[in-house]
């Protein structure tokens, strides 16, 4: 692809051609500016000092106010450095300090990745239907895309139509484009029937392509949170691209990565039309453990952005990205160009991803300071450095921030890549920075292209949950000296809650809010609203949150007392011990040796025994803050290093006060890495490639996440847990093969470790065959499995032994308090509704290339498009309209629902009236059963008395 046709000049005759990268900056300067262009003298001017001086100049002009733009041009020419700008350097940026002399790769003239041609795919000329779609919004316009499927635009609607519905509201343009052409052309699970169109939700763009190349575009879908990518370049410019692994349903032959390599590239290489929108491959994030769900879903997200646009009402508006190469555009979020490996730069870029709230501040008003970090030194007072010859701190990734900005920080943010606690003596508007936690420097030779600032904060410290146990951890304490009889002693009060939860109010709602996340605590709304437990949908759910206890504690999610998950972060007084550390509960500052650890450590030395330290002085800087551990600055090496390898980008730890933990337990030595495992392999820089390669290297390292992603994580951790339950289920006449196994499990501890960092370090790590487990543990459910008698086999046979108890069948029957009719009006709009309700759900239930995760998610779709026709809002809370005509449908609902679950005979059947209305019926419910009063109650607060 070459660069866009250039408009026509104004002039009277011929004029000398630059370069095809200063004729478009030219352009662009002169659209942007509303400037003549330069005359012939000035274009010589130009020619005459080079490409790489004449970009330089031209650079420099776009960032000033201009009067006469050939009379510029003729000052800066005119300057004596003006010729010795550097060349273009590789990606396309000048020549960075950090590079070094002999850094620059060759590059070939124009090889920056081409910008849109401004025409279609093959030469195609733009239909007026095409054109139509244009003068639309672009919500609207992509929704005329979604739901043609994959039928010709100019064969599905016409130009009158779309003029005609151009202005109508989103909820009546929707509901008439369905009947036009989506109702003919897609399922009625693809449709986007939203009642909150203009409820302010951020909208994402879907687009699906096949290895027939093949291009399905799915959406708008509404959600709550922003990525910072959308809030700067806006909803509608970021297409978020789903590449499937199957062609025409057939399954991945051996060499479908090579035709995925090749068909994708092609793609990436090409960008993707939306309409006369162009979109290019700018980021893609690796989404961790999340499930597969669809041969179209994955894990790993890759996000498109446009960059040009010739639909006539985008050239009307100002746009960020207009007119700039691929790697310019990703500056103006972070110059990423700098980083020190190809390795870091989609793991720091993909930063751009996060869901944030914005925030009530003005950044240009805060003063950001970079404070130093703290180095670990020896009891000499000498700074100690890593393997890696860099000096090891204390401080990674933490930093402070004033009192006046924390209190704007909304609660319960989870995400984040440092942790910043509150300092109270700082001035206002401030944050100090450590220099750990600038990730990515600014390259000032590219000053000319303005960058949007932002900064994310990682939480304000929560109450935490209840807390459980794991498998690693158990494996751990139990190596540690904790005796079997603790854990059993946890495993059957757990158990006899589950076993009783459908008999004792009380050991039902522990159950219930426990489980609360898995049904919004519709369970415990209806405990709590004074339902009795016979109630049959009650009971039925009951019997299914009794499973899934049964099934959390097989896996060892044990429950434990006096145990949280504390954010944390370093001491700002200097003032704690090497073994010291500072923790904040609800009521302060506790006292005492505690037991500390760090997700998802596997050494044995990562469970540390710590002292709980009153500081005094600590209150000046935090104040009243809760829930937090601090660290000491002090000591040879930072305690968060120690356990596997974590720092202070918003880690939690778990901590313990347990007293039978601490009386039991026997500390390991740490975990210290070894030049083996510290190892590293030579990577050319991002600014060594040339901006084509640079461009095919990042897609490609996206394709290798997409289609090939490493599984070293998960088989050193199964082959540890392997090792290890052999390890604790050997006697003291084994000491040769205990000691085999322990330097089997310390080799896997730092291939594990290794593989973690390994999307930032670049290492290929791999499990060696002599490494690999030969058999599993029978509670790992492996089909090459041995019978274990360790801790972990006897908790999963305890659990398995306990039988799964049906609901009992007494019928279905009504609550005395909701047998009253509803208005008949009332129950003949939702006797259609639940009809439609079943044959909707029936035709998410029988789709046979979806997986039960993917129905689920389209099920729970449904189930809103009937809360939003109830409630004329998301949920209750958020309804405007009366409560007494809530009441009127949400008991027309009850009926038909139970009703007909009663002609099934499948209480199952009743999940409708709750889903959709629980809310209202469990409110009502409470006001007919003749008490004066309710008493608000928080989650947390009836979690913490169940305790």
């Amino acid at each position: 692809m070459g660069h866009p046709p250039l408009s026509l000049l104004a002039g009277n005759g011929p004029q000398l051609r630059l370069p095809s990268a200063a004729e478009d900056l030219i352009e662009r300067i002169c659209r942007e500016k509303s400037l003549l262009p330069p005359d012939p003298v000035a274009r010589k001017a130009l020619a005459g000092l080079g490409e790489a001086a004449a970009l330089d100049i031209l650079r420099k002009v776009s960032s000033r106010r201009i009067k006469n733009l050939s009379a510029l041009i003729m000052y800066m020419a005119s300057r004596p450095n003006a010729a010795q700008a550097s060349t273009h350097a590789s990606a396309c940026f000048p020549h960075s300090p950090s590079s070094g002399p002999n850094s620059v790769a060759a590059e070939e003239p124009h090889a920056c990745t081409p910008r849109f041609e401004g025409s279609l795919p093959s030469g195609q000329m733009a239909s007026p239907q095409l054109v139509a779609l244009g003068r639309l919004e672009f919500r609207k316009a992509f929704l005329i895309l979604s739901y043609i499927g994959r039928n010709k635009l100019e064969e599905m609607i016409s130009v009158d139509f779309i003029e005609k519905i151009q202005l109508w509201p989103m909820k009546q343009f929707e509901l008439e484009v369905w009947k036009e052409v989506g109702s003919k052309c897609i399922s009625e699970l693809d449709r986007r029937k939203n009642m909150d169109w203009d409820s302010g939700k951020a909208h994402v763009y879907h687009c699906h392509v096949d290895l027939e190349r093949n291009f399905t575009f799915k959406g708008p879908y509404l959600q709550l949170q922003r990525t910072h990518l959308q809030r700067i370049l806006g909803d509608d410019n970021v297409l978020l691209v789903k590449f499937t692994d199957e062609m025409s349903g057939e399954k991945r032959s051996s060499c479908s990565f090579q035709i995925s390599n090749s068909v994708y590239h092609k793609v990436a290489e090409e960008g993707i039309f939306v309409g006369l929108r162009w979109y290019q491959f700018f980021v893609f994030k690796d989404g961790g453990k999340e499930k597969k769900k669809s041969p179209t879903s994955s894990p790993v997200k890759c996000y498109f952005v446009r960059m040009e646009s010739n639909w006539g009402v985008d050239q009307e508006k100002a746009y960020i990205l207009s007119d700039k190469f691929i790697h310019e555009a990703r500056t103006v979020f972070m110059h990423i160009h700098t980083v020190s490996s190809l390795s870091k730069y989609m793991a720091r870029f993909s930063l751009i991803l996060s869901k944030t709230i914005k925030l009530d501040i003005d950044l240009s008003s805060i003063h950001v300071e970079v404070i130093d970090d703290i180095p670990c030194v020896d009891d000499n007072g000498n700074i100690l450095c890593g393997e890696n010859g860099d000096p090891m701190i204390h401080t990674d990734g933490t930093g402070f921030i004033s009192e006046d900005l924390a209190m704007k920080c909304p609660q319960h943010i989870y995400r984040g890549k440092c942790s910043i606690p509150t300092d109270i003596q700082l001035p206002p508007e401030t944050i100090q920075v450590r220099r750990s936690m600038i990730k990515v420097k600014s390259d000032p030779n590219i000053s000319y292209i303005q960058s949007c600032n932002s900064i994310e904060i990682v939480a304000t410290s929560n109450q935490p949950k209840r807390t459980c146990l794991s498998r690693h951890l158990i494996v751990l304490l139990h190596y540690g000296g904790v005796p079997k009889e603790f854990f059993l002693e946890l495993l059957m009060n757990s158990l006899d809650d589950a076993q009783n939860a459908r008999y004792s109010k009380q050991a039902a709602l522990r159950v219930a809010l426990k489980y609360g996340d898995m049904d919004d605590f519709l369970v415990s709304r209806m405990i709590l609203c004074g339902m009795p437990l016979d109630e049959p949908y009650l009971q039925f759910r009951l019997s299914i949150l009794m499973r899934e206890e049964r099934k959390s504690l097989k896996t060892g999610k044990l429950p434990v007392m006096d145990c949280y998950y504390l954010m944390g972060t370093v001491d700002p007084t200097g003032l704690l011990k090497p073994n010291e550390v500072c923790v904040i509960l609800e009521n302060g500052q506790v006292s005492g040796d505690v037991l500390v650890y760090k997700h998802p450590g596997l050494h044995f030395g990562d469970v540390h025994v710590l002292t709980a330290t009153y500081n005094k002085d600590l209150e000046k800087f935090v104040g009243y803050s809760k829930y937090a551990i601090f660290f000491p600055t002090k000591g040879p090496r930072s305690l968060a290093d120690e356990m596997a390898n974590s720092d202070f980008d918003g880690d939690m730890y778990w901590v313990s006060r347990n007293s039978q933990l601490l009386q039991y337990f026997r500390s390991s030595m740490p975990w210290t890495p070894t030049p083996s495992n510290m190892r590293g392999i030579q990577q050319k820089k991002p600014i060594e490639f040339s901006s084509k390669e640079l461009e095919r290297e990042l897609f490609q390292q996206f394709l290798i996440n997409r289609f090939k992603p490493s599984n070293t994580v998960s088989m050193a951790s199964d082959c540890w847990l392997s090792y290890m339950d052999r390890l604790l289920t050997l006697g003291d006449e084994c000491a040769e093969e205990k000691e085999c196994l322990k330097e089997k499990i310390l080799q896997l501890v730092n291939i594990y470790y290794d593989a973690l960092d390994a999307p930032k370090s670049g290492v290929k790590v791999e499990v060696p065959i002599e490494l690999k487990a030969e058999k599993y543990p029978h509670y790992m459910e492996r089909s090459n499995s041995y019978t274990s008698m360790s801790i972990l086999g006897l908790i999963f046979d305890k659990v398995s032994s306990v039988q799964t108890e049906d609901p009992p069948s007494n019928g279905i029957s009504k609550l005395p308090c909701f047998t009253e009719e509803p208005s008949q009006s009332c129950l003949l709009l939702w006797s259609q509704r639940y009809s439609n309700y079943l044959k909707e759900m029936k035709q998410v239930m029988e789709m046979k290339h979806e997986t039960k995760d993917s129905k689920n998610e389209m099920a729970d779709e449904i189930i809103q498009k009937y809360k939003l026709l109830l409630y004329g809002a998301a949920e209750f809370d958020e309804s405007p309209r009366k409560l007494e005509d809530i009441w009127d449908e949400a008991l027309a609902i009850y009926n038909n629902a139970y009703d007909y679950a009663e002609r099934c005979q499948a209480v199952g059947r009743c999940s409708f009236a709750w889903k959709v209305a629980g809310r209202a019926l469990c409110m009502l419910h409470a006001s007919r059963q003749g008490e004066k009063c309710t008493i608000p109650c928080s989650i947390t607060a009836l979690k913490e008395i169940l305790r």
